[in-house]
């Protein structure tokens, strides 16, 4: 277990494997309600097969990393975690992964001046509108309610495929699941944090190689015609979609991401 301890009141659970022979390190950035686990395991040990390594690590407020209770855990505090880490761990050849507002907060990172050889968006892509607002707002006020439970069975059937969805309906649907969390648990205050967050953040600044995973199942945050806009002030993208996976491409299918993963990884090798 490896804690990166930024006080007394808050630090940062991690893991990191060092590449091999000139490899490359994957540094995962999770989703809000997300957690290492969607990265350390097949896709981890896919990645170490080709003398790469990974760092992984949980948000403040999210399982087993500490924080202090009084404090705001927006887009401010988990960007500069990330910074302070990666400084930290000092890894060789860094390429950023994140999904959903994940691949923001990576994106966001690297024009406070992280360098890294890559950076690889899954479903992140969107536009800030009404739409998005209302959506952030009623996931961060659902939450309080039923937890992180309620807003899984809620909006899980629009966005993540069909076949993923037949692993997850025997723990799913049941009342007793629904525990609501206080405004003071990590959660909470990571759901607000993801609502408060500006999404008008200028793609073209980015000048390292880009690619761009798009799940077609996923019908909540997936909108194509603001994909197409978006990806055009890109300067350096590969674009692939998934029309087998939705927003959680990771989790629902990791091998078929590791596929696409590695092939990224190899176009920057060469």
């Amino acid at each position: 277990m490896s804690i990166f301890k930024i006080d007394d009141n808050n630090e940062l659970y991690y893991e990191y494997v060092e590449p091999k022979d000139g490899g490359y390190t994957c540094v995962f950035v999770n989703a809000l309600t997300g957690d290492l686990s969607t990265w350390n395991g097949s896709i981890g040990k896919n990645l170490m097969k080709n003398n790469d390594g990974y760092l992984v690590y949980n948000f403040r407020g999210q399982s087993q990393s500490k924080f202090d209770r009084n404090l705001e855990l927006n887009d401010d505090v988990i960007i500069n975690d990330l910074i302070n880490l990666v400084n930290f761990i000092k890894p060789e050849n860094k390429v950023f992964i994140g999904l959903s507002i994940g691949g923001l907060y990576a994106a966001k990172s690297l024009l406070k001046g992280i360098q890294a050889k890559g950076l690889v968006l899954i479903n992140t892509l969107r536009k800030p509108s009404e739409r998005l607002n209302w959506i952030n707002n009623a996931m961060a006020n659902a939450v309080r309610f039923g937890g992180t439970s309620l807003i899984l069975d809620m909006v899980l059937p629009m966005l993540a495929s069909p076949k993923f969805l037949s692993t997850m309906k025997n723990n799913a649907l049941k009342y007793e699941n629904y525990l609501g969390l206080d405004d003071y648990d990590g959660i909470t205050k990571l759901m607000h944090g993801g609502y408060t967050t500006n999404w008008d953040f200028d793609w073209a600044k980015l000048e390292l190689p880009v690619l761009i995973m798009s799940g077609h199942y996923d019908k909540v945050f997936r909108i194509e015609e603001d994909i197409n806009d978006l990806i055009k002030s890109v300067k350096n993208v590969r674009r692939i979609e998934v029309p087998e996976c939705g927003h959680l491409i990771p989790v629902e299918d990791p091998e078929l991401f590791s596929y696409h993963l590695n092939g990224f990884l190899q176009s920057l090798k060469t």
